[in-house]
């Protein structure tokens, strides 16, 4: 898995964790980490992942205008009821898009792979939507 890719499905695991915990986003990351290397054969590693982290506290900075862009687009549907997975791979592509100037193909493209890979078909069907609407306004 390319490290740009891991480190964005780690980012979703931060910001779900945060999300559903409602804790600090410090102590999110570091309840991530001490999750990774918990078998004896794979030690935990060292250094940290800084693009994850990144990704984790700028949308979490950020988590109020991004919600209120994914909320414009997402018509019918209130951030607080979408699925948990769902709105973070949102708020993890908005972010991208709008303050890291990823281009919007490749912050779609991660987010439709990591919707495959988390969540399921209408999800990433929805997704694909509510970035498509968000990357022609920009």
């Amino acid at each position: 898995m390319p490290a740009r890719h891991r480190s964005r499905a780690r980012a979703l695991q931060v910001l779900f964790l945060w999300d559903l915990r409602k804790q600090d986003i410090g102590e999110a990351i570091a309840s991530f980490y001490d999750t990774l290397g918990s078998e004896e054969e794979d030690p935990k590693p060292t250094d940290p992942d800084e693009f994850m982290e990144t990704l984790v506290r700028g949308a979490v900075e950020n988590s109020a205008s991004i919600d209120k862009v994914i909320s414009d687009k997402s018509a019918n549907w209130r951030i607080e009821r979408m699925p948990a997975v769902d709105r973070n791979i949102l708020r993890l592509a908005v972010y991208e898009m709008t303050d890291l100037k990823t281009p919007a193909a490749v912050a779609i493209d991660e987010a439709l792979d990591l919707a495959r890979q988390f969540s399921g078909d209408e999800s990433v069907a929805f997704i694909n939507g509510v970035l498509d609407a968000v990357s022609r306004e920009k």
